[in-house]
């Protein structure tokens, strides 16, 4: 079955005996390797003890699948369920796996990971089909989970920092859960015994890692950015997200704009309509969405929202490839601003 990756902690705190393998997969490499070693944790506190954790390369199964069998049915030394870790996994495994687990009786746990799997790879169905598998997709983190990454991290450290620069912080750490880690301990590491963070703390210390978000694709489309709002889209749907999803979440960021240029049109200052925004935008948002407001006004969101619904009921309707489709539209969104400055 699949499970979310934030549903991990609290399975291996108690791991189901039954429980027989994970297929840990995605585009984020950080969030793999952690997720990885929570499981393996959950059979052996020492990832690297030779009694009860063994590591596989691909290339070594794949020129002779007796070591996976080998491996699997292995009983330990000093007693206890062994993990088997296969490293880079792909869909050469599936086949041989149902076999395997077909014919064995190890309660042996297998632990696959890889960061070129996909959700429609073979590989990847079966850890979903399987009653007694996990399949985990890791993807680039979005704002709300480095938000929530980074404010337990703090907790867990008993750090105090002011919610600017919390909001700073959050907007320059990577959708890379392996790589915010290290820039949030080197945060720690600088700071020493001084337990209270601001914002000249963080500009100092945290490069600005981070990557695309569908909110980033949202505002490099409503400032005509094109070739920022391409290479971010390219990415998303690459990491395989929806382009409905994608659809939506750029039609949210219109209405809002909708919702602000209408009570401007009523006698409201721009400041004051964006202060009243629910939920607030960050404050590293604020400049570009001012901006925003200036070349939108109330005529040409609506034709921006016309052409995202438009496009999202053909994605539904049609035989057309949805990506092609959003992406045209959203080309046709960005391009048009030039024509409003």
């Amino acid at each position: 079955m699949n499970i979310k990756p934030e549903q991990v902690e609290n399975i291996v705190k108690s791991l189901p005996q039954t429980l027989r393998g994970v297929v840990i997969y995605g585009s984020n490499e950080g969030m793999i390797a952690t997720l990885s070693q929570q499981f393996i944790k959950a059979i052996s506190q020492d990832i690297y003890d030779a009694f009860h954790v063994s590591y596989l390369e691909m290339a070594d199964i794949a020129s002779d699948i007796g070591a996976l069998y080998a491996e699997f049915n292995a009983q330990s030394l000093m007693g206890g369920r062994r993990v088997v870790v296969i490293k880079e996994a792909t869909n050469l495994l599936t086949k041989p796996l149902r076999e395997l687990l077909a014919s064995s009786s190890s309660d042996s746990l297998l632990v696959m990971t890889s960061s070129s799997l996909k959700t429609k790879d073979s590989l990847a169905v079966m850890a979903k089909d399987e009653a007694d598998f996990y399949g985990i997709g890791c993807y680039d983190d979005r704002d709300e989970d480095i938000t929530a990454f980074a404010s337990k991290f703090m907790a867990k450290n008993g750090i105090n920092i002011d919610n600017n620069a919390f909001q700073l912080l959050c907007s320059r750490l990577s959708n890379d859960r392996k790589i915010s880690a290290n820039e949030l301990d080197k945060l720690v590491t600088y700071m020493g015994e001084n337990k209270n963070i601001g914002i000249n703390d963080v500009l100092t210390v945290i490069s600005d890692t981070s990557a695309s978000s569908q909110e980033d694709l949202s505002y490099y489309i409503a400032q005509g950015m094109t070739d920022k709002a391409l290479a971010s889209y390219n990415r998303l749907v690459f990491e395989g997200e929806n382009p409905v999803s994608i659809v939506r979440t750029v039609s949210y960021h219109f209405m809002k704009l909708l919702e602000c240029a209408i009570k401007m049109e009523k006698g409201e200052t721009a400041d004051k309509v964006v202060f009243g925004l629910r939920p607030p935008l960050m404050f590293f948002r604020k400049n570009a969405f001012l901006n925003q407001l200036r070349i939108w006004n109330r005529n040409r969101i609506l034709s921006a929202l016309s052409l995202l619904y438009q496009t999202e009921r053909e994605c539904k309707t049609t035989d057309f490839p949805a990506e092609q489709a959003v992406s045209f539209a959203l080309m046709r969104i960005a391009n048009g601003v030039k024509r409003f400055r």
